[in-house]
């Protein structure tokens, strides 16, 4: 038997594994408790921390929770204790770091209100920081590492400075809650947000029994709790934004913040292929935050494989090294390091390709966006072609244009924005609509004629980007700070709402998510416009009891004419 000591609910394993392993560790909260398991070097301390908070179970084996992407990840990050979108503790503490894994509020082994990306789980994240900041084990230097929720989560306790955070690496982690995951545009994602509570978040709920005869960790240490206060004690996401439409009221506001107080040296790593959840947020948070030290790397492949990689986990190290150890051998902190390094997608090489990232060539710049960016128009003719003149008479509505590419090879990387004149009318005998929802998509075909796929966030063929706007959400704040011509800056306030009437053409300026594509001789780049969700969304669609035939029922149309420009500005970077 392992020498196993035991006290209250703390157990610490000092043989069966490489580390010292203590298991249901309880941090007091100011108004409740979070338990984590610590996972500790057995060489002589203190070593930075490096801390991971979520709801999906810091005791669910990364086996169990996502058998695909367990049979697909790099050998080295598998261990007893791996865990999904988490560092590992094995290697993280081979490597001189204590891991510290925490269930959050509502879910494994922490009691309470289960209410995911709320402010009580942001609470409870800033705590749990400055607790493992003053550890025996500890240096007092705290670092963030995780993918996805557990890379949201970053930002959010980042701007709320808890001491002893040193730095911060979110991969793939969207940074706005309303923008970039629940409604962009405006529009309810609602099938993402229900499936992923429903198979992520609810079945790890603290309190339901049978959790061990599952294998979805251990039972609760507490005891079971009812159906009844189950349900009490949890909010579901999913009917919480289908109940809620405006950022400025309680539910949305509430779990805002600023990107601009973030301080703490910030890696920001970004997937070109998470073109409907991560990427907007990932690039918004590099551009916002304050740090003296940040760093914006983009990588291309499935969601959850490109952060245990050999190469993703030395850039994850020696960053981690210069600013937890203070050991920089690697040049974070002496100008050695690009402020944005990009993966440049070129070729089709197919859209589930394991070995895109060493395909596709990497490029240094500057600063995001592109300095030597030429935000260039093209606009929507009749017959179905984006050309660099205005539009003649006689247009006709169209849904799909394209154009083919110029002479030479041109970089397209950046932010883009389509502006369109858009009506809508009703249906004979059909009902009067009242808004009109907006899906833009943009599309890369080889000079072959087949459209390039890139993978997407799921491992599924994604094409370049999407955009989405409500019409009835299509005012913008000029005077907002952050916005810009090539990022329209909207609000989507309760007092923002504008009619949509039948017969009245309305200019529309819709955020299409940035991207990165070499177009070369012969390829095209189409932009696809529609009322609903298309080919590329996997489950982020939009469905909902918000689209209605009732509110959305008619013919929506595109009007093309010298009074009514459309236009497409791509973000075009000259080869150099």
């Amino acid at each position: 038997m392992p020498n196993r000591i035991r006290d209250d609910l703390l157990i610490v394993d000092k043989e069966s594994f490489p580390y010292i392993y203590e298991e249901n560790v309880s941090i007091q909260l100011i108004d409740g408790l979070v338990r984590c398991n610590v996972y500790r070097p057995k060489s002589a301390g203190p070593f930075p921390v490096l801390v991971s908070y979520g709801p999906y179970g810091k005791d669910v084996p990364y086996d169990v929770f996502s058998p695909r992407s367990w049979v697909d990840m790099n050998p080295s990050q598998k261990s007893k204790h791996s865990a999904f979108e988490t560092p590992d503790p094995r290697y993280w503490t081979e490597n001189g770091y204590v891991v510290v894994r925490a269930d959050e509020i509502g879910t494994g082994q922490s009691p309470g209100v289960l209410d995911t990306k709320s402010k009580t789980t942001a609470d409870a994240f800033f705590q749990i920081i400055e607790w493992a900041a003053v550890q025996p084990w500890s240096t007092g230097k705290v670092g963030l590492l995780g993918i996805s929720y557990f890379a949201g989560t970053q930002w959010r306790v980042a701007a709320r400075r808890p001491k002893g955070l040193a730095c911060i690496v979110p991969y793939e982690g969207m940074a706005d809650y309303y923008r970039d995951r629940c409604r962009p545009g405006g529009i309810l994602a609602l099938e993402f947000l229900r499936k992923w509570f429903e198979h992520n978040i609810a079945s790890n709920q603290y309190g339901p029994p049978g959790k061990a005869a599952e294998s979805w960790g251990s039972d609760t240490i507490d005891g079971d709790l009812s159906e009844d206060e189950l349900r009490q004690n949890r909010r579901d996401q999913a009917v919480d934004n289908a109940a809620h439409q405006f950022r400025d009221k309680e539910y949305y506001a509430s779990r805002d913040y600023n990107l601009e107080l973030i301080n703490v040296p910030l890696l920001s790593v970004g997937n070109w292929g998470s073109i409907c959840c991560h990427l907007r947020g990932n690039i918004q948070g590099f551009v916002l935050a304050q740090s003296t030290h940040k760093f914006l790397r983009m990588i291309v492949g499935r969601h959850d494989a490109p952060f245990y990689t050999d190469e993703e986990l030395e850039v994850q190290k020696s960053f981690l090294s210069a600013f937890l150890k203070d050991d920089d051998y690697d040049g974070w902190t002496k100008g050695n390091k690009p402020p944005v390094d990009l993966i440049l997608r070129k070729g089709n090489i197919g859209h589930a390709n394991p070995d895109a990232p060493k395909l596709f060539k990497r490029r240094s710049e500057n600063e995001w966006p592109i300095a030597r960016t030429q935000y260039t128009k093209y606009f929507l003719t009749p017959d179905k072609r984006l050309a660099t003149e205005g539009p003649a008479l006689g247009a006709k509505p169209h849904s799909i244009v394209s154009f083919p590419a110029l002479g030479t090879h041109h970089l397209h990387t950046g932010h883009i924005v389509a502006h369109l004149n858009v009506s809508v009318t009703p249906h004979i005998a059909g009902p009067v609509p009242k808004d009109i929802d907006l899906f833009l998509t943009l599309r890369h075909f080889g000079a072959d004629g087949e459209q390039i796929f890139y993978t997407g966030l799921m491992g599924d063929p994604a094409p370049l980007c999407k955009g989405w706007l409500r019409v009835s959400l299509r005012k913008i704040n000029k005077e907002h700070p952050h916005h810009r011509d090539y990022l329209p800056h909207r609000d989507y306030f309760a007092g923002d709402v504008l009619p949509v009437i039948p017969g009245e053409v309305y200019p529309v300026y819709i955020e299409i998510w940035p991207t990165n594509v070499v177009v070369q001789p012969g390829e095209r780049i189409v932009l696809e416009v529609g009322s609903g969700d298309s080919q590329g969304c996997g489950f982020f669609t939009h469905e909902s009891e918000e689209r209605t035939y009732d509110r959305l029922g008619g013919d929506n149309h595109i009007h093309l004419s010298e009074r009514y420009e459309n236009w497409l500005s791509l973000p075009l970077i000259p080869q150099t």
